[in-house]
């Protein structure tokens, strides 16, 4: 039995766990918080990598950023990142083997290997969250691209107007389609639109509106609410038929805390109403919070 490492490293939190080459978890899951100084971040890592080092085989990390191609670093990190911590070679942190992906091809590998894709060579996750990140599986095989960065849809185009991303670049998918997208729209139709006179939110300032809030208005009918979510699904549905197109995939798993609130069987019909290659199937994922984690230990076992 291969015994992996994992280590899911996001911009508050670290989740760590024991995980074996079937992706079944041989410890619990431990968490800790995520330090913005680099110095005591690596600190974290080399502890927790010498408090587990002697039962394991080797050491994965899934994590926020662009990794590189050899898989050993993180070449471009997020702005919830601490400083340097792209300048940092995680490989050189164990004695033993460590592998390095990028937190959202984990997560797809994952879903292709113990998820909602299994047996489906050609499929795509996309990660709904307070932002978008998105795995694809060509041919059976993880699309990396030449330097390690591909399947960066968050920052896929769309037909916008002028809304500012978290890269700085406008109208990037991502500053639409996820849960801060979601706030972004229902900033703006409270700033455009008289019916917010009449939501249960009125009383609130424009930019005050909240996601919750607006999960929590679908749930009571306001007519407010509801127009915005209804132009959040467009949006994310018509980034799903730009993708549809390009990849021609099975299968788009939905992962990530924006997906709970889509209707799967409502956006399905909708790309395949306008796409113009063969109709495409819409899940939810299956692997779990932890998908990222359990995607670089199989990707970490195939690959040593």
């Amino acid at each position: 039995m291969t015994k992996v490492l994992a280590i899911d490293v996001g911009g508050t939190k670290l989740s760590y766990a024991i995980i074996n080459e079937k992706g079944e978890f041989l410890s619990e899951v431990k968490k800790t918080s995520t330090s913005k100084n680099i110095e005591e971040l690596v600190q974290t890592f080399k502890n927790i990598i010498a408090e587990n080092e002697n039962e394991i085989d080797m050491t994965a990390f899934a994590t926020a950023g662009a990794v590189n191609i050899e898989n050993t670093k993180v070449d471009s990190s997020t702005p919830n990142l601490p400083k340097g911590y792209n300048d940092i070679d995680l490989s050189t942190l164990s004695a033993k083997p460590v592998f390095v992906e990028n937190d959202a091809n984990a997560a797809a590998w994952a879903e292709y290997k113990v998820g909602s894709a299994i047996g489906e060579d050609n499929n795509i996750t996309i990660t709904l969250g307070t932002g978008v990140g998105g795995g694809f599986i060509v041919n059976g095989k993880l699309l990396r691209g030449k330097s390690g960065r591909g399947g960066e849809v968050g920052s896929m185009k769309i037909n916008g107007h002028g809304r500012v991303c978290t890269c700085n670049r406008k109208d990037c998918w991502e500053s639409y389609a996820s849960g801060t997208g979601l706030k972004y729209t229902a900033e703006e139709v409270a700033q455009t639109d008289p019916i917010f006179s009449t939501s249960i939110f009125k009383n609130k300032q424009p930019k005050e509106v909240t996601t919750y809030d607006i999960v929590a208005g679908l749930k009571e009918n306001d007519e407010y609410s509801i127009k915005v979510f209804n132009i959040w699904k467009q949006d994310l549905i018509t980034g799903l038929i730009n993708i549809t197109n390009i990849f021609d995939p099975e299968t788009i798993v939905i992962s990530g805390g924006m997906g709970e609130f889509i209707d799967t069987k409502e956006v399905e019909n909708a790309v395949n109403s306008e796409i113009v290659v063969s109709p495409i199937k819409i899940k939810l994922a299956k692997a779990g919070n932890h998908a990222g984690m359990i995607g670089a230990a199989l990707l970490a076992c195939e690959k040593f």
